[in-house]
């Protein structure tokens, strides 16, 4: 409806042109938005008074000559002038009823599908040195959320999976699986099942014996030469490594797959070219022995010019390099109209500086969007990046691990004489659900407080409160299975019902809003507001007791179309539905 209104306006605008009320080359940015106060209409633009100076009349003057422009619409009940000159509409409940009975016959919600774009998806990216840990949790979810939302809308979506499997630290381990494996096959593979420790015992190896050391250097220049023995040691590694990874992605219900994986290694014979076509524009300047590259527009806080490294003096890269190649290939190969990152926050100047090269060097398209959608951090009760007890990192096995425990005590305080394998796939969903659910319903530019009593609550925006949400819309279709809904239409008559309605038809601009900007907690925000609007709608209207046969009807298909969003809309999120708590 938002975007039928938007349409009007701009219909409106070439009438306005035509007739040489505003200048033919006039371009308007029109806003329609929600109204907080339902007695000023459904929909309001403030485009009166962004016309002000082009039409050199006052807004209400142009807001009454808007409305006498407006095409005909049967969508449109009536049209108000309000304060200085905003325009509000008010939405025919006929109209409002055709467009929710439209949806629940499409498996797209009535959802307008934009322009198909191909986008690439940059999450997750763990380094294959170390085990997955809570810091990999917020890039792996938010990531995924926005790519399900995305192929929702009928983008092409290119997964790409960054891992960091390449670099001096992999000839350290190297060299330390080659060690246990000299001495002892089993015990290597034993170490290798906790990647935490292996690289805990590799790195003590590493500082305490020159010999090793001395070793692991050399491993690593015999990797980055294509060397054979030390390439199959260090796939094999990956492999390993990528297995534990998978295994992660499967629990938390993340779309990733080994085909997504694109790790630094993957650019690495194209690195060379880079650093060339770099110095053929005349780009790289030499510091203290590296190529760098120095860009006016960033400098430090003293007013010192600051460098993009991209190649160390002793000739080694960094990230900036392989960021580099990456760009290059996702779009002249991938040939992506859009980029997202979705990477730390505190990386941000790091995003900040290699886009800009890269646009500066022509190594990507210039209609190709880079966008660092950053996020903050998930932190303990203490304020700070969550750690275990004794100060290290949280392996995210254990933390789902707990979730799980947690959720079973829950669970089974609930329904104590519910039966155990029930009662375990209930606790594996409502505790997996909730840990993902927190950290997408937070903006993801903010930080946020962990706390396990907070997310596994029945009460506000939580997991276990929509999912119970979900389960009591999907109990009355139990107790309503003679009901006849062939030929039953949607007549929207008391207040809750047209407001209920009204919250289901903005589900198409949440999900524009959300992938727009990369945001899944617009979507969370939105699944508690249809799952409260329906809980006041279900209270003041009833529904296998309603007045009328078609009444019941009527309905009974408002909350099938509640249930059939709210299962859409935790689906897009990554996060199952259950039928019964």
């Amino acid at each position: 409806m938002k975007s039928h209104i938007t349409s009007l306006l701009e219909q409106t605008i070439e009438t306005f042109k035509q007739k040489e009320l505003i200048p033919a080359d006039f371009q308007a940015r029109i806003q329609v938005d929600r109204t907080k106060d339902k007695s000023h209409g459904d929909l309001a633009t403030n485009l009166a008074m962004m016309l002000t100076k082009v039409a050199k009349k006052n807004p209400r003057d142009i807001a009454q000559l808007i409305i006498d422009n407006l095409p005909e619409s049967d969508h449109v009940a009536k049209v108000e002038i309000a304060g200085p000159g905003f325009i509000n509409f008010f939405i025919d409940d006929n109209a409002l009823a055709n467009q929710l009975q439209a949806a629940l016959n499409d498996e797209h919600l009535g959802i307008e599908l934009p322009a198909a774009q191909t986008i690439v998806v940059d999450y997750s990216s763990p380094n294959l040195a170390k085990e997955m840990h809570v810091g990999h949790l917020r890039s792996t979810i938010i990531g995924d959320s926005v790519v399900r939302a995305l192929e929702f809308l009928g983008h092409k979506v290119i997964r790409q999976n960054h891992v960091g499997d390449w670099g001096t630290q992999f000839g350290m381990l190297l060299a330390y699986m080659e060690e246990l494996r000299a001495n002892n096959q089993e015990q290597a593979s034993l170490e290798l099942s906790d990647l935490q420790e292996f690289y805990r015992a590799a790195k003590v190896r590493f500082d305490e014996s020159e010999d090793f050391a001395t070793r692991a250097r050399k491993l690593v220049v015999e990797l980055q030469s294509g060397e054979e023995y030390c390439n199959s040691l260090w796939r094999e590694f990956n492999d390993i490594s990528l297995s534990h990874c998978m295994e992660i992605y499967q629990r938390l219900g993340v779309s990733l797959s080994r085909e997504d994986v694109r790790g630094e290694s993957a650019y690495n014979d194209d690195l060379d070219q880079v650093v060339a076509d770099l110095a053929s524009q005349g780009l790289l300047t030499e510091s203290n022995g590296a190529k760098v590259v120095f860009q006016d527009e960033f400098k430090t806080k003293d007013g010192e010019p600051l460098p993009v490294i991209i190649q160390k003096a002793d000739g080694g890269y960094l990230y900036a390099t392989t960021d580099m190649a990456a760009m290059r290939y996702r779009s002249n190969v991938l040939k992506a109209d859009r980029a997202l990152y979705f990477v730390d926050l505190r990386q941000a100047l790091h995003f900040q500086q290699v886009f800009s090269l890269a646009r500066q060097a022509g190594f990507v398209r210039p209609e190709m969007t880079l966008e660092h959608t950053g996020f903050g951090t998930m932190n303990g009760e203490d304020g700070r990046p969550f750690k275990t007890r004794s100060g290290g990192v949280v392996k995210l096995v254990d933390l789902l691990d707990e979730a799980n425990v947690r959720a079973l005590e829950l669970v089974r305080s609930k329904n104590p004489d519910m039966d155990e394998a029930t009662l375990t796939e209930i606790a594996r969903v409502v505790g997996i659900s909730a840990v993902k659910y927190a950290d997408l319903s937070k903006n993801r530019a903010s930080d946020y407080i962990f706390s396990f009593e907070q997310m596994l609550s029945f009460e506000g925006n939580t997991a276990p409160y929509l999912l119970y949400a979900y389960t009591r819309v999907a109990g009355i279709f139990k107790r309503a299975q003679d009901v006849d809904l062939s030929n039953a239409k949607i007549v929207l008559e008391h207040t809750k019902e047209k407001d209920l309605g009204t919250k289901l038809a903005q589900f198409n601009e949440v999900l524009a809003r959300m992938t727009d900007k990369g945001q899944p907690h617009v979507l969370c925000g939105y699944l508690y507001e249809l799952a409260s609007e329906f809980s006041s709608f279900y209270e003041a209207c009833p529904v296998l007791a309603a007045d009328t046969e078609a009444q019941k009807q009527s309905r009974l298909l408002l909350a099938q179309l509640t249930a059939n969003t709210l299962k859409t809309g935790l689906s897009l999120l990554g996060i199952e539905t259950l039928e019964r708590m």
